[in-house]
């Protein structure tokens, strides 16, 4: 399994990333720390090792030169026997035991160390073996002290000790070069190290802030968005799901909130549509049929009364045309709570009948082929209802077109009029939220085309489930028994 189907399989927790990302920020922040102290420091040792080497090449100078003041005080003064030659040789032997301690004690190796402890053993040899014997011998007249045989012996001896001075000078310098050159490309390695460093550095930094931003931010964008088109009626909105685990219990929490919403409202309005359907029934078989048997009543009493009984037959008259205004009144006021055709025939017969007694032509274009949930039905049709309602009051028309599309799992409704247009759902006096909200309980779209001049067209579209049972009796849905 790769690490990106890893990570899609998991909800990961936003503090456990954040955990994660800044561990690793500072791992490198440290690494890359590290390494610059490491450079720093190997800059400071090869610093301090030029510093040495330079103490080791002064001292190794110094040193040198006190042999050469004592080979030349001496041959001074045993050319010409004069005290005054013998000044730097003096000089030269007070000096000899402190330089010779500084001498070896600024080298810079145990190689180099041996070396120096040699020269210096060298050049005590040097005075105490030949130089002091024979300024002594001068001192005493002794002839030999002028031979051949005891210069060529001090030549040799200074001649040996300089080229060991000759090595010990190179080998320093080779040595300060090697480091220099160590320390120049430590240097590099550690500026190197550093950009790999940095770079990572904020390559994570750039990775963890997009990874934020699509893990969290944008989440929380669309909960917001989503929370918005809730709280303007959308009841169908959800948000999508999210890797994050917090982001995906918030999501959660919401769709839920959503869902419980939606149904606690669709709840609500198939009870008012049963207390609706309630209501025209009892209309219809209680006080309806009162005023029809007392209408029959006060005909059956008007046919009994002669014609000379005027004022009687004038009383009857009136009453039983009462009777019939409370009768036509009655039945209209039930239609309008709950038609009794949208229980007996459905929706589209419903429609039919709404568009026969609507005063502007209607025409009505039925493409349903059978019956839904009651609850659907009943919802649809107080959305065209309404619908013919507002073009009525407010559009000005001269024709309304309405259409019925029912197909496998979706209802679409379309109410059109050739009226003045400019209306949209904002538009106070309309009752258009009064459908927004009715479509959107049952998970609905709706949609308005209204440019001015050019009429309105509202369109529905309403998912009928697979799953839901057809006809006004479902379960549920139906008509509730008193």
């Amino acid at each position: 399994m790769t690490a990106a189907r890893w990570y899609r399989a998991r909800r990961r927790g936003l503090t456990s990333l954040t955990i994660a990302a800044s561990g690793l920020l500072a791992l490198l922040i440290g690494v890359a720390f590290a390494v610059l102290l490491w450079a720093i420091s190997d800059a400071n040792s090869s610093t301090s090792a030029r510093r040495a080497s330079r103490n080791a090449l002064v001292a190794a100078g110094t040193m040198e030169q006190l042999v050469l003041d004592i080979e030349t005080g001496q041959r001074g003064y045993v050319i010409t026997r004069r005290e005054e030659f013998l000044q730097p040789w003096q000089e030269a032997r007070a000096q000899l035991a402190a330089e010779s301690r500084r001498f070896t004690g600024t080298a810079t190796s145990p190689g180099q160390r041996r070396a120096a402890e040699q020269i210096t053993r060298g050049v005590g040899s040097l005075l105490n073996d030949y130089s002091v014997p024979l300024v002594e011998a001068v001192r005493r007249g002794d002839p030999a002290a002028s031979g051949l045989a005891t210069t060529l012996e001090g030549k040799r001896r200074v001649d040996a000790l300089r080229a060991r001075f000759d090595r010990y000078v190179s080998n320093e310098r080779d040595q300060l070069a090697a480091r220099e050159d160590a320390a120049g490309a430590n240097s590099r390695r550690a500026v190197i190290a550093a950009g790999v460093g940095l770079t990572a550095s904020t390559a994570l930094v750039a990775a963890f802030t997009v990874l934020q931003h699509r893990a969290v931010v944008r989440p929380v964008r669309g909960v917001s968005d989503a929370a918005q088109r809730l709280a303007a009626g959308d009841l169908g909105v959800r948000t999508t799901p999210s890797k994050v685990a917090e982001i995906e219990a918030l999501g959660t929490s919401f769709n839920t909130m959503a869902a419980a919403l939606r149904d606690s409202r669709r709840h609500i309005m198939e009870s008012v549509q049963a207390v609706h359907r309630r209501t025209a029934r009892d209309l219809h078989d209680g006080a309806q049929q009162r005023l029809v048997s007392l209408m029959i009543g006060l005909r059956l009493a008007r046919e009994l009364v002669p014609d000379t009984e005027r004022t009687t037959v004038e009383l009857l008259d009136q009453s039983i045309a009462e009777a019939q205004t409370a009768i036509d009144e009655l039945r209209s006021l039930a239609s309008g709570i709950y038609p009794l055709v949208l229980t007996v025939k459905g929706l589209a017969a419903a429609v039919q009948d709404l568009a026969s007694r609507c005063p502007i032509p209607t025409v009505v274009d039925d493409k349903c082929d059978r019956r839904i949930s009651s609850a659907v039905e009943s919802n649809a049709y107080f959305v065209v209802a309404e619908a013919v309602t507002n073009a009525v009051k407010h559009a000005q028309a001269s024709r309304i077109d309405v259409c019925l599309e029912l197909t496998t799992d979706v209802l679409r409704i379309r109410v059109a009029d050739d009226g003045i247009g400019g209306v949209d759902e904002a538009t106070p006096g309309t009752g258009l939220t009064g459908l927004v909200d009715r479509v959107a309980a049952f998970d609905g779209t709706l949609t308005i085309d209204s440019p001015r001049g050019g009429g309105t067209s509202v369109q529905v579209r309403i998912p009928i489930p697979p799953d839901a049972p057809d006809g006004p009796e479902a379960p549920g849905t139906g008509p509730i028994d008193r």
